[in-house]
């Protein structure tokens, strides 16, 4: 759609995304003047409120989780809010909404609720006239817990939105280092001849946390690990690694080869996954509960994952890529590795020097940057024989493009909606083949009664994960 949207309706206005990332990244794009002047912007949720309730509700949010120095225009900005009160579940309401919106016509709509009111928000939606051809919408994730639920999902959103007007939210993809993977890709001639099974021995990819359940207690305990991150952030990671150079930077174009391997991953094995789940430890310093404390009952819920995936076509035959993520972990770190092979042949090792392989860390948070481990002769005299020692080059991207602004994921993602563009949103066919292969895991583990391993809190998870690596010569990247 080639509109830019004059209004933009929030439903979930009130939530606990709203409040982080909706409200102060629309204020941020508010203060750099990237958003139209006459931009609307209407909130809506069940929360008792007027327009002017709304505005000391986004002030106090913009106040709390907004840097002082991004709040330029702050005044202005709260002038653009409005509020219409609405129980998404009947269509009761969604007339007086419709009012409050204006015709639906050059309107963009974020759907941050739970999933299950995505097919009665779309009914209502219909039923007041705010689903027409010049009408698009942005859902945020869960899409369903299976591939199941994921296509009740999106048959309700395509029975009144066009795959065209529908943006499917994975918000990793708009973290400037996620993208900037493509620019280091297939923007440097040094690498793409190298990135493929001949030169690479192994990929790994981390998602840590070093929180708890934080509120998400439901949820949490209904996805697990598996659903929560492999399904999408993971998964949507692996495909950017591993997809063949698209024809063009456009939303065809690129999520046409991010599908392409995401059906060419291999059913995983039971021996290919390892599953945890935390018990009380010190996480930072502090002591933590375990998860069935915080919980407050037992539980088979995964708070920890790993696996050992395989993408079966020519590039990437025979390269494992391993995949880590869970909760109450050491650290806060998502991170790509791209492991190279060694050298074939060392003309340094009758002098007593050893080559290390060469490697790639992609860090994407909490620090974004990038770190090639290359080797180097040890300065000195070389009596007594070579030295060589491995030595990063880093680019750190806050301090490589001085002057430019360190921007969270959902400003670029908030405004690629309002203007249309669904090159870093995910189609509906990508999300299937992710449902289809994380299925296939589920299955695997009901099938032979895996249950989650306990580790404490504040370690890497169980020592499975490590043992998923090391048989194959491999140690999880963890300095």
């Amino acid at each position: 759609m080639s509109f830019t949207a004059d209004r933009l309706l929030l439903f979930g206005a009130t939530g606990d995304l709203s409040q982080r990332m909706l409200l102060p990244s629309l204020a941020a794009l508010h203060a750099d003047h990237l958003i139209h002047p006459d931009l609307r912007i209407i909130g809506t949720a069940r929360s008792d409120m007027d327009d002017a309730g709304f505005r000391n509700f986004a002030r106090e949010a913009l106040e709390k989780f907004m840097p002082a120095e991004r709040r330029s225009g702050m005044g202005e900005f709260l002038n653009r809010l409005s509020y219409q009160p609405l129980d998404a579940t009947t269509l009761e309401g969604y007339e007086d909404l419709a009012a409050k919106v204006g015709d639906g016509q050059g309107l963009a709509i974020f759907l941050s609720t739970a999933p299950s009111l995505f097919e009665p928000t779309i009914a209502g939606l219909q039923h007041a006239g705010l689903a027409g051809s010049d009408v698009r919408i942005g859902l945020e994730k869960p899409l369903g817990t299976s591939l199941e639920t994921s296509c009740e999902i999106n048959d309700a959103v395509a029975a009144a939105f066009s795959e065209d007007r529908t943006f499917r939210i994975d918000h990793y993809l708009g973290k400037e280092t996620v993208q900037n993977l493509m620019a280091l890709r297939f923007a440097n001639i040094l690498f793409e001849p190298i990135w493929n099974a001949t030169y690479i021995e192994h990929v790994q990819i981390t998602v840590a946390e070093t929180v708890g359940l934080e509120g998400r207690v439901a949820f949490y305990d209904d996805a697990g690990a598996l659903r929560d991150m492999v399904q999408n952030h993971m998964l949507q990671l692996l495909a950017l690694v591993a997809m063949e150079p698209p024809t063009d930077f456009d939303a065809t174009a690129i999520r046409d080869e991010k599908v392409k391997v995401l059906r060419a991953l291999r059913k995983v094995e039971g021996s290919e996954t390892v599953t945890g789940q935390y018990r009380g430890g010190a996480v930072n310093g502090g002591a933590v509960p375990g998860y069935d404390e915080e919980l407050g009952k037992e539980s088979d819920t995964e708070t920890f994952v790993a696996i050992k995936a395989h993408v079966d076509n020519w590039r990437w035959k025979g390269v494992p890529f391993y995949l880590r993520t869970g909760k109450r972990l050491p650290e806060r770190v998502t991170e790509i590795v791209i492991q190279f092979r060694c050298i074939p042949h060392s003309i340094f090792g009758s002098k007593g020097a050893k080559a290390q392989p060469n490697r790639l860390v992609i860090g994407i948070q909490p620090d974004e940057n990038v770190t090639l481990h290359v080797m180097a002769k040890v300065p000195g005299l070389d009596r007594d024989g070579i030295r060589l020692r491995q030595v990063p080059l880093n680019i750190a991207m806050p301090d490589a493009f001085s002057g430019k602004t360190r921007r969270i994921a959902y400003e670029r993602l908030l405004l690629d909606l309002i203007e249309g563009d669904q090159t870093l949103f995910v189609r509906r066919d990508e999300v299937e083949a992710q449902w289809d292969w994380i299925d296939a895991i589920c299955a695997s583990w009901d099938s032979s009664g895996i249950t989650p391993k306990p580790y404490n809190a504040g370690t890497w998870g169980p020592s499975a994960a490590i043992a998923l690596a090391e048989r194959d010569g491999v140690s999880w990247h963890d300095e």
